[in-house]
């Protein structure tokens, strides 16, 4: 989506392939990494392969006890990096700043962050729609990465680069009746994740969008529960079919390539 080449812009491709031949190291080794929604979903297995790889992880979000226990499942598990959390809700500046100002002082540097936090407060036709609901999924999703994406930059800049990915969805250019508020907000995810790829990329920060499609987690379950909801989705997707997170070494090293280090030397 962006115009700056990321090697984490592979997440969804087997680890051996053309990618491995272009002389970039990959290595995230003993780097600072900051995952938002890193509790459950695609965040976690983001964060658990960044971990398995060597990186230090902080991840983030809303439900401390989630994020208390992924982390101790993480650490348990023997991965050759490290895992610590930090209890923040995307919408809340000052929480989201907090949380960044900790992530950088563990090494000294923010090497790149995964902004997986996102997600809907409401489903249905848009002459149904709650509009305070339809409010705070648009806070989530766009206030909330601008707040992240704001805070984080400013670390990598200081730090001489780094990578910020943000992920958005399908849904953000293909339409899908009853989503509400949740497809035009990650659509202007995109637009966001643009914008800062031309501002920040002169900066050595490389900004990248990724849109999965349907993907078997706790957020999607209601839909899954709806025959007819989930049943007009897959009519809208490429490939109807639902994806589950990867849990093969081969896919879960694969997710892990997203290192700061494949910026120009400075």
């Amino acid at each position: 989506m962006s115009r700056h080449v990321d090697s984490f812009s592979i997440l969804f491709t087997p680890a051996f392939g053309p990618c491995f031949d272009s002389g970039v190291q990959l290595s995230v080794e003993n780097r600072t990494y900051l995952v938002t929604g890193g509790g459950s979903g695609i965040g976690k297995g983001v964060a658990a392969a960044l971990v398995d790889s060597g990186a230090n992880v902080m991840i983030i979000g809303r439900n401390a006890d989630r994020l208390a226990a992924t982390t101790d499942e993480i650490t348990g598990a023997g991965a050759a990096g490290s895992i610590r959390y930090e209890p923040a809700d995307v919408t809340n500046e000052d929480e989201v700043a907090r949380a960044v100002e900790a992530a950088t002082a563990w090494s000294g540097r923010l090497h790149g962050v995964v902004h997986s936090a996102g997600g809907s407060h409401t489903i249905g036709p848009i002459t149904q729609i709650d509009s305070a609901l339809w409010r705070s999924t648009v806070d989530l999703n766009v206030n909330g990465t601008m707040y992240v994406l704001k805070h984080a930059a400013r670390e990598m800049v200081r730090g001489g680069g780094g990578s910020f990915v943000g992920i958005s969805s399908i849904a953000a250019s293909n339409t899908h009746r009853w989503f509400g508020a949740y497809g035009p907000a990650k659509s202007a995810l995109d637009a966001l994740l643009q914008l800062a790829a031309d501002e920040l990329g002169p900066s050595w920060v490389r900004v990248n969008g990724i849109r999965p499609g349907l993907t078997r987690t706790d957020m999607v379950e209601p839909i899954m529960a709806s025959a007819e909801v989930s049943a007009d989705y897959a009519a809208c997707t490429p490939l109807p079919r639902v994806g589950r997170w990867p849990t093969s070494p081969t896919w879960r090293c694969s997710c892990s390539l997203m290192p700061a280090n494949t910026s120009p030397a400075r």
